[in-house]
């Protein structure tokens, strides 16, 4: 298996006076994924997915008085998916090359937003956001029934529009000043999402597919509520604040149970659609001031999904919850040229599928999986440390720069990537579990430099 990202960025920065300024940006990204299985057999195989965006934006901020500060801006990306080409690999493999073809839209956005100040107590964000989505030819479109068999299709031709989709994304965000180190915020946002990832849950691949809003696949859209306390004690060497929030989430997106997800060009039909529901509590107290400095977080939170045809039509956790979350970030500075980190995370196991039993039918053993998402991986932990020396700042000096020494994974935590049930070799009737695991420990040198 193998992933990854490049991307590249092109941004001008332009002030036309002292109160307009303006970004814009072109930007180029491509996510690939590669999934296979060693040479030297009948079904030894290669697949590669991909997925491409070609984005531009502007982005205005005009500070129309001390009291607002309005910003507006509209964005295009460009969306180019690949869905998967598989080929056969060496030559004993019987692995026919087949290749789904690309699916392409378009993707628009505006947005209008001004922060206000009422007066010394009250400050007010608000706004919205007009977002469009549209897919473009060539593509094929499946109609399904209400069982999702296919009973018939439609083909479109190169830059044919076949389907629009729009909404209205509205913010609105609430400061009270209760006094010089208190104060209440609160928040709401509507979002739509026209990409989609849907994760197959089960302990062995953890294989992701991205893919876009259709006919058949409706752009995915939350609500969320959040109010929090903040506040900062002992003149302000210490900011703390306790935060909790709601979302509401609509057209959630999940695989029916036993979907083929490789290389089916009517992956719609796995799909099924639902609601889901969040909420939790975020913790965090920062030291901003003396030689050690730094922050801790922890985080409360559960995430649900309900999705007729999935679990039975009982509500199960989505796979990315995660109830327990804590960040510890500290920073010990001997010196301004000297400056000694750490930084130790820890996370709740994500939710998977299990299979707790075995069927034999014929001679074919058949696993009996648990409920979705019935059981977690082991929890995630991790300590990354860091020495940083810079350079002396020496007066009229146009170079500078500075080493950073790191370890990561200090001490050498084995955090579970995937779990596969692998049958034993000497005993069939024995199945026993296997983790992989990436990365343990990596040293590391890194020199920055600026001119």
């Amino acid at each position: 298996m193998s992933l990854g990202n490049q991307t590249g960025t092109i941004r001008w920065n332009h002030l036309f006076s002292q109160k307009l300024f303006s970004n814009f940006t072109l930007i180029h990204s491509m996510y690939d994924y590669r999934l296979g299985t060693p040479e030297g057999n009948a079904n030894s195989f290669i697949w590669t997915s991909k997925m491409q965006n070609q984005s531009g934006k502007a982005d205005f901020t005009w500070y129309i008085n001390p009291n607002n500060t309005f910003k507006y801006g509209a964005s295009m990306i460009v969306h180019t998916f690949d869905p998967g080409h598989a080929k056969g690999t060496g030559s004993e493999s019987l692995f026919t090359e087949f290749t789904l073809p690309h699916n392409y839209a378009l993707e628009y956005g505006v947005y209008l937003s001004n922060e206000q100040r009422i007066n010394e107590k009250f400050l007010v964000k608000y706004g919205v956001r007009f977002s469009a989505f549209q897919n473009i030819g060539p593509g094929t479109v499946y109609n399904y029934d209400q069982d999702y068999n296919v009973m018939d299709s439609v083909v479109y031709g190169k830059r044919k529009i076949y389907k629009t989709y729009k909404a209205l994304e509205p913010r609105l965000g609430i400061n009270y000043i209760i006094s010089n180190t208190a104060s209440i915020k609160a928040s709401y946002s509507g979002t739509v999402q026209y990409i989609h990832l849907a994760q197959n849950s089960t302990a062995g691949t953890p294989l992701d597919l991205w893919f876009a809003s259709s006919p058949n696949v409706k752009p995915q859209k939350a609500d969320q509520f959040a109010i929090g306390y903040f506040r900062n004690i002992k003149d302000n060497a210490l900011e703390t604040s306790a935060e909790v929030y709601y979302k509401s989430m609509h057209d959630v997106i999940d695989f029916k149970d036993n979907a083929e997800l490789l290389l089916n060009p009517q992956l719609e039909g796995e799909l099924r659609t639902g609601k889901g529901w969040s909420y939790g509590l975020e913790l965090m107290v920062r030291k901003n001031t003396g030689k050690l400095n730094g922050w801790i977080s922890y985080t409360l939170s559960a995430t649900r999904r309900k999705i007729a045809g999935i679990n039975d039509g009982r509500s199960y956790r989505a796979p990315y919850e995660k109830p327990h979350n804590i960040s510890v970030v500290l920073n010990y500075e001997f010196s301004e040229r000297s400056v000694l980190s750490a930084n130790w995370v820890y996370a709740t196991g994500a939710p998977v599928t299990f299979p707790t039993g075995r069927a034999v039918i014929g001679n074919v053993i058949v696993p009996i999986y648990s409920d979705r998402n019935a059981y977690r991986l082991p929890d995630y932990h991790r300590l990354d440390v860091s020495y940083t020396l810079k350079g002396k700042n020496k007066k009229n000096r146009k170079w500078q720069g500075e080493w950073n020494f790191s370890v990561y994974n200090a001490y050498g935590r084995k955090n579970a990537w995937a779990i596969n049930f692998v049958e034993d070799q000497d005993n069939p009737n024995q199945t026993f579990a296997e983790k992989t695991y990436l990365f343990s420990i990596i040293p590391a040198i890194t020199y920055n430099f600026k001119f």
